[in-house]
Formats: C-alpha cells, structure tokens, sequence
C-alpha cells in the first residue's frame, strides 16, 4: 500500500473531522442522539462513540509506525467480537457524547502535532496484520485518510438520521 499523493488535503479534512462531527450534532437533544432510525442501525450517540473508538484504536497503528516500523499491529482482538458487541461492551447506547468528542479532538491534535515533528511520518509504514493473517504494509498517510474518510462516512448517515427525526 502506498501513501496517498494529496497529502495536504487528506491531513486538512483530518484537521476538520472534528468540526465536520459536531457541526453534524449541533443543537440535538438526548432524545436526538437515542432515535432509533426506522430502517434499524445504530442511534447517533452509538455512532459518535464508535468514531472517537475507531480513531482511538487506529491511533495507536501511526505511533506504532512513527517509532517502529518493524513492529506489527493488528485488530485481531477487536475483530473477533462483531462491532455491535464492542457498542455493547463500551456502553455506547448509555454515555454522554462530550468525552469522546473530545477524545477524538485530542486524538487528532495528537496525531497531527506528531506529524509536524517526525520527519517524513506521513510515509512511515507499520506491518499491519489483517483478519486473514496476511501482512501488509500499511503507511500513516492511509491510515490518516481512512480515518478521515470514516468520520465523512459516518457523518452522511447523522445527516440522513437527522432528516428522519425531522421529518423532512
């Protein structure tokens, strides 16, 4: 896998996920975050734990890559329980959504702080152990713009959950 070419576009929409996130949320209620869409799937409060989660696993991957790129990361853990099963563990459906929004905002100043220090982290690469075994090299620009990517992604379904609550 290599790095993505458009590195300063990709670590700006990382920079603004946050504010892509709560610009999304602005202004909902509890009763907000708990709807339950009618096609099924989880409510919003769930979805916001599961970004702050997803970027607080990925970000260990980058610090793996910034300080040894002969290591290996892997998921193994996290995939041998469905992610509906995590929710549960983690009590998405039960906390407040201010800590993990601002765990995800750490996470991401964190990350992008590191960027601007360790030289050429953007291309630094850890061997990432995917769910069929197999090892691949996977860079922190990726992983960046995946993560990056799953805050747009999940966003989208907010805006389209937001929709149904309204009415509109």
């Amino acid at each position: 896998m290599e790095p993505p070419k458009d590195q300063d576009k990709i670590l700006e929409l990382f920079k603004q996920g946050v504010t892509i996130l709560e610009n999304a949320v602005a202004g909902l209620s509890d009763k907000d975050l708990d709807y339950v869409p009618a096609k099924g799937g989880w409510t919003i409060r769930q979805i916001i734990h599961h970004i702050a989660d997803g970027d607080d696993l990925w970000k260990t991957c980058i610090k793996i890559a910034l300080g040894n790129e002969q290591a290996e990361f892997t998921l193994q853990w996290y995939w041998a329980l469905p992610q509906t099963t995590w929710a549960e563990c983690w009590s998405y459906k039960n906390r407040p959504v201010e800590i993990s929004i601002a765990l995800l905002k750490a996470n991401r100043d964190h990350i992008i702080q590191l960027l601007e220090y360790v030289d050429d982290g953007w291309n630094k690469s850890v061997q990432f152990r995917k769910s069929d075994g197999k090892i691949e090299l996977v860079p922190v620009g990726a992983v960046v713009q995946i993560q990056s990517d799953h805050v747009v992604h999940h966003v989208k379904r907010i805006l389209e959950i937001r929709k149904e609550i309204s009415g509109s």
